[in-house]
């Protein structure tokens, strides 16, 4: 059976289901699908937030989570909420631009000044808009978590300038900037799914990919790919999403308990964070990984004409790169 009858499938199964959500017990069930193992930190963020969510209804609204891409890639997961068959899902920023295109101001390289600005432009005005942007294509943001920084992690050398990369194939996610990104630095972007990128990497079929630390310890990508070279060109945030047609069906209550427990976990996750960054790197060098740190400066001179293509060719996502720049 192809992926694609597999798929259809998949949609079937869970629009039939959907009517179950109000059970015989009245309790409100909310199906989340991610693509994550259960051992990375975003997971365990997922787990807080079904947590708080059960807590704060006293059992009238639960959570069920779906890890590893049990119910379907980033995309399909996405599209599954458009259509309501599913409630919610974590995606990257980077993932969500194809439906939200304003979104992809996040995949700028080297955007944010440090974790402060960053953190600032999330948790302000400019953060909560881009939240609610994606609304208007059926999908309704409730808050970020933190996904670090993003660098390349390779089979057969280091990248320590943008030149290593000529003649690579780097996985990169279903997203436009990401791939400009690669082509600007001199790689050949090749968009893999998350769930197949294991084995891309082993049969050659990609050279390298690019992600933060916990993600490449996680994934167990690291058994592959022996160099990890700490560029940090993007900080692209997470977003946990629902879809409005389920968001609607709730009652004030109960949209109440849900963003009051999304936003407890996005607290709790960027807590938990910091500690998956620094276990993930000690432990990827005690099973011999080659940790680097290259000067970034190179890599900034090569992406920014991005920036300039940018202006000329979507002004109206340029102008959100300037009020994220003027926010101190």
């Amino acid at each position: 059976m192809n992926k694609n009858k597999l798929f259809f499938l998949s949609i079937l199964v869970l629009v039939f289901s959907f009517s179950s959500c109000q059970g015989p017990s009245s309790k409100r069930i909310i199906k989340l699908g991610h693509g994550l193992g259960v051992t990375h930190p975003v997971h365990e963020a997922m787990l807080y937030l079904a947590k708080k969510v059960e807590e704060k209804s006293g059992g009238e609204m639960i959570v069920k989570i779906y890890p590893n891409q049990q119910l379907g890639s980033e995309r399909e997961l996405v599209e599954l909420l458009q259509i309501g068959s599913l409630g919610m899902t974590k995606v990257s920023s980077a993932a969500l631009e194809g439906f939200a295109p304003t979104m992809q101001v996040f995949g700028m390289p080297y955007l944010f000044r440090d974790d402060a600005h960053q953190l600032s432009v999330l948790q302000g005005e400019i953060g909560k808009k881009l939240l609610l942007d994606p609304e208007k294509y059926l999908l309704r943001g409730l808050c970020y978590y933190d996904s670090g920084k993003r660098s390349f992690y390779t089979k057969d050398k280091p990248v320590e300038t943008p030149a290593d990369l000529a003649g690579l194939k780097i996985r990169v996610m279903e997203s436009n900037t990401a791939s400009n990104m690669v082509k600007s630095l001199g790689g050949s972007p090749t968009p893999v799914s998350y769930g197949e990128l294991y084995t891309a990497l082993q049969q050659g079929i990609v050279d390298g990919a690019e992600n933060n630390a916990p993600s490449l310890y996680t994934s167990k990508h690291y058994e592959v790919c022996k160099y990890y070279s700490i560029d940090e060109h993007t900080a692209l945030p997470d977003v946990m999403i629902v879809s409005t047609k389920v968001w609607e069906s709730l009652n004030e209550q109960q949209q109440k308990w849900l963003q009051e427990a999304a936003d407890e976990s996005a607290t709790y996750e960027y807590k938990i964070w910091a500690e998956a960054t620094e276990e993930a790197l000690n432990e990827m060098q005690k099973a011999g990984v080659m940790i680097s740190y290259p000067d970034k400066e190179p890599f900034r001179q090569a992406v920014e004409s991005m920036y300039s293509d940018l202006k000329v060719q979507q002004p109206e996502i340029y102008k959100i790169v300037e009020e994220i720049r003027a926010v101190k």
